[in-house]
């Protein structure tokens, strides 16, 4: 069944409720706003006020539920220190799957109150929430993980191994005359978290202990999750957005509050609760979508963006960040190197985030001159002491230069081998950095045929505007060298990803699929090969190229040709053409035949590539496999969007001049079967899209399919699936993320419908 979003902002609450229990004895008072999803079998809860900013999972089984996968589990999740808790549930007596838990309302809170406790003038407060939890029959708390969500998405994830190190600080003691509680020093010999449990209203109840496994019968129980650690701030929702954009408080309440829990002065954060900390690819894609309506200047979300980007640039290449490892496990990764310190660490395994920042630096500076000599002269170091001595403005020169190094071969002899593939020592490097979300792939489509263009041009644009990049002896001749380059890349690198096959091939294929798929029992869709390929040609372009030394282009089916859409204008006409009518076609054919399904597009589909291992690992169970992202349906209606406007004599006023390369209007758009097609599959998307409103805001989802429903195909969260075979555990969907939030600027065009 769809996915029942219930959004509910609930009255505003005061910390001055705290005063109400004895432990908490602050006597300020501060608003605070609330958040309640249903994402069954989770309902998240979100929490923040002047001193917190919490995110709250109660994860119970369904009738349904797959308990394998899914079983009685509590979490409070805090953007502080990317850091939190986890406890683990099972019935105490009763079979797998008895056990319900619920989070309720009471008088501490809504079902969140605050936790908040000041110890002294210069130590950080003990700060947190508190609720009631309610439990259907006995139970018993045999895991719990306190400290870091990379540790608990790590056992989620992973093989389900608990770290000796991390475990062997947590304690279980009696707490209050009833209850227990659970703590953990941190691994900084400072920071305590702490869990506690105590009945509530069913006052002859006894939370018991037993080694470390706490057990305790049915009902009520108030619980408090808390820790000392110093907090983010955060940006409220009229401080996210410009001022043109300020009726979305009311217009969209819940998306915008979901936005301000991710965005702080410092950094946005990725998504809840699984990566509540900077991501660099992330924030910046969601930036560029968002772009319309995000607040522009100092102290604003677009500057939050740039400068967490800047500010986490390795100095020595010019690598822009993926990750910061902040908190206890930056302590933990530290030590693992045999180096005892708590100072934050900066992975740097991708290969597409360097090509954002200059195209995010082009789009807001070329709005924002003003701001260029603000930002660029800040000093770096603040997060990433490495970088102390530097400027923002340094590092960005650093990265422009990694980029021009990186594309300088391809512009001199176009081959396979200058075109840019995956750090040797990683095997993944873009969005679809699961295992197999390139299918062992090393060369890229998004990152060659979009990102570097784009960044090319940008840095074109950027290196005419005076004051943007240091060395004027050496970065002078920019605007001209990297216009001139990136053409090169926008006309020569599609080619050697253009894959073709006969309708009658490609309908053979859609038959063997269908009769070996173990999740797909439908159609063929087989009749609209015919109806949308190119004169009995299927024109399609692989996901990747799978290496220089076997350079075969690995055929699947994707939604990455949509970065070529939003961020070029090309101008090779033929190219051109051939390119949106394939990318159109490509979503007017349902799944399996194509992309599309009742549920959204899905970003990768193998059932043309005759590939039994592909078939096999891009799964409706697989992360990067025959999944929805939400995202990247916003990705995909903006580019088709871009290019039907330049039917009309339209550039986007967002993309640098040299972008836009052109004032004619494009062959394509007097051709009537491809703007027909590009115009019918912008509509269909949209359809897709406003059929599926409920989850768009969700990082990813899924789906199964029943032949005895109206549909045939059936939402489902992609973690209650079990995992495709050889992945160690299922991948559960965060309810909210970052770049799952763009619909707020992203809206259907009307004009084309």
């Amino acid at each position: 069944m769809l996915r029942e979003f219930i959004t509910s902002l609930l009255l505003l609450v005061s910390c001055g409720n705290a005063a109400l229990h004895s432990r908490h004895n602050d006597t300020s008072s501060c608003s605070a706003r609330t958040l309640h999803l249903s994402d069954p079998p989770y309902q998240d809860y979100f929490y923040s006020d002047c001193h917190v900013d919490a995110q709250a999972v109660v994860t119970s089984p369904l009738p349904n539920s797959n308990l394998s996968i899914i079983g009685p589990r509590f979490i409070v999740a805090w953007p502080a220190g990317n850091s939190g808790i986890c406890t683990f549930f099972q019935p105490q007596s009763g079979i797998n799957g008895s056990l319900a838990i619920e989070l309720v309302n009471s008088t501490l809170g809504s079902p969140l109150g605050p936790v908040y406790h000041k110890t002294n003038q210069s130590a950080p407060p003990i700060v947190g929430v508190e609720g009631v939890l309610s439990f259907n029959d006995s139970a018993e708390l045999p895991i719990a993980i306190l400290g870091s969500v990379r540790n608990i998405r790590d056992f989620t994830e992973g093989p389900s191994l608990l770290s000796s190190v991390i475990q062997a600080g947590i304690k279980v003691t009696k707490y209050q005359h009833n209850g227990a509680k659970i703590t953990r020093r941190w691994l900084d010999n400072v920071t305590t978290t702490t869990f506690t449990l105590v009945p509530w209203k069913n006052s002859d109840s006894h939370v018991r202990i037993h080694n470390k496994t706490l057990r305790f019968g049915s009902g009520f129980y108030h619980f408090t999750a808390s820790f000392n650690y110093p907090q983010l701030k955060q940006l409220t929702p009229s401080q996210i957005l410009n001022n043109q954009s300020q009726a979305l408080v009311k217009q969209q309440p819940g998306t915008v509050s979901s936005l301000s829990f991710f965005s702080y002065t410092e950094k946005l954060l990725a998504g809840g609760w699984r990566f509540l900390t900077y991501f660099g690819r992330d924030s910046m894609i969601s930036a560029l979508l968002l772009q319309p309506i995000l607040s522009t200047g100092n102290g604003s979300a677009i500057e939050a963006v740039i400068g967490a980007a800047l500010e986490r640039v390795n100095r020595t290449d010019g690598s822009v960040c993926h990750e910061e490892t902040i908190g206890d496990y930056a302590t933990f990764v530290n030590l693992q190197n045999n180096i005892t310190s708590t100072a934050a660490g900066f992975t740097y395994p991708m290969i597409d985030t360097d090509y954002y920042l200059p195209i995010l630096m082009a789009r807001y500076f070329g709005s924002s001159p003003d701001r260029i000599s603000p930002m660029l002269s800040t000093r770096a170091g603040t997060i990433d002491v490495s970088n102390a001595n530097l400027t923002w403005g340094d590092l960005s020169y650093t990265t422009a230069s990694k980029i021009l190094n990186l594309t300088a071969a391809f512009e001199h002899n176009q081959t396979v081998e200058n075109l840019i593939a995956l750090k040797p020592d990683q095997i993944v490097g873009q969005w679809r950095d699961s295992t197999y979300g390139l299918a062992n792939g090393r060369i890229p489509f998004d990152v060659n045929c979009a990102l570097a263009p784009a960044a090319l041009y940008a840095i074109s644009s950027l290196a005419a505007i005076p004051g943007v990049y240091p060395n004027i002896s050496i970065t002078r001749d920019w605007a001209t060298v990297a216009a001139r380059r990136a053409k090169v890349w926008e006309d020569k690198t599609l080619q050697f990803f253009q894959h073709n096959m006969t309708t009658q091939t490609a309908e053979t294929r859609l038959k063997q699929y269908t009769s070996k798929s173990t999740f797909y029992k439908g159609p063929t869709n087989g009749d609209s090969v015919s109806n949308y390929s190119t004169n009995g040609t299927v024109i399609d372009y692989g996901l990747a190229i799978n290496s220089t030394a076997t350079p075969e282009i690995i055929p699947i089916s994707h939604t990455d040709t949509a970065f070529r859409h939003y961020l070029l204008n090309t101008t090779d006409e033929e190219q051109l053409t051939t390119f949106i009518n394939a990318s159109a076609n490509a979503i007017l054919r349902p799944f399996p035949a194509g992309l599309s399904t009742p549920v959204g597009v899905v970003v990768a589909n193998p059932a043309l590539s005759n590939n039994e291992v592909l078939i096999a690992n891009f799964t409706n169970s697989a992360y990067h496999g025959t999944v929805v992202w939400s995202w990247q349906l916003a990705l995909m209606a903006k580019g088709f969007e871009r290019q039907l406007e330049r039917c009309q004599g339209v550039n986007a006023t967002d993309i640098p001049l040299s972008v836009t390369n052109a004032a004619t209007i494009p062959q394509f758009c007097s051709d009537k079967g491809v703007f027909g097609a590009l115009k019918k599959a912008y509509n269909k998307l949209w359809d897709i899209i406003d059929d599926n409103e409920e989850q768009l805001e969700s990082e990813v989802w899924s789906w199964t399919y029943n032949d005895g429903s109206t549909r045939g195909f059936e939402f489902s969260p992609l973690g209650v699936l079990p995992p495709p075979p050889g992945v160690g555990g299922g991948t559960e969907s965060d309810v909210r993320q970052l770049w799952s939030l763009t619909f707020l600027a992203v809206k259907r065009n009307k004009s084309f419908e």
